[in-house]
């Protein structure tokens, strides 16, 4: 297979046309290889439109990698600086802290499943990327930890947690994918000052719910 062509008609094909046009970000899309993050066994898919399984030594853990044009244009709307300490929670395989570490100082990422968070680990040692620190814990908990100038949320929550949004730093921001099927929309959350934080919509999307997130209470007659 020609990765190399086929990582040209990924940006091309699917990731341009959705609104994903920062420079940077299309540059780091071609310099982080995303299929060295994705299972052997969908190797051949690493750049289709689609989600994929994530499997480890060939066992499923039920948990997948969101599609290609999904993580870039969460990317493009947190984009960090090289002076930022970013959160991401759902690591996965790690394809998304490997493009966050890319213009951040440093990427602390929070992953449920151990398993995960080896193969991660795996991927993002044999790239070569050293400013990310993969953690086997829930990210939640980082909420009690001193504050981050991005947060990245890799699934779909039903809201954000007001304690998440409490670690932001000042002119910090946050993406998450926010409702319940069918209606979920990629919010961007950014902290204007002490108490005062501002939350836009920016496209309908879906994805996969993050797991042990807090849920709305239900009416019930």
């Amino acid at each position: 297979m020609d990765f190399e062509r086929a990582r040209f008609n990924m940006v091309e094909q699917q990731i341009r046309p959705w609104d994903v046009l920062d420079p940077d970000v299309l540059e780091t899309l071609f310099a982080v290889h995303r299929e060295d993050f994705v299972p052997p066994a969908y190797r051949a898919l690493a750049f289709s439109d689609l989600e994929l399984p994530l499997t480890v030594d060939g066992v499923a853990t039920g948990e997948t990698m969101l599609a290609p044009k999904l993580e870039a244009r969460m990317l493009q709307a947190v984009l960090p600086e090289r002076v930022h300490s970013v959160l991401e929670i759902g690591t996965g395989s790690g394809h998304m802290a490997a493009l966050l570490a890319q213009f951040a100082r440093h990427v602390v990422s929070c992953e449920l499943r151990e398993d995960l968070c080896r193969f991660a680990r795996s991927n993002l040692s044999k790239a070569g990327i050293g400013n990310v620190s993969v953690e086997h814990r829930n990210g939640l908990d980082m909420a009690a930890e001193g504050g981050f100038d991005v947060i990245v949320l890799s699934g779909s929550v039903q809201f954000v947690p007001d304690a998440l949004m409490q670690r932001l730093n000042r002119d910090g921001r946050l993406i998450a994918i926010v409702g319940e099927p069918p209606v979920m929309s990629a919010q961007r959350v950014l902290r204007t000052g002490d108490r005062e934080f501002h939350s836009e919509k920016l496209f309908e999307t879906a994805a996969p719910p993050l797991r042990e997130f807090p849920q709305r209470d239900r009416f019930r007659f």
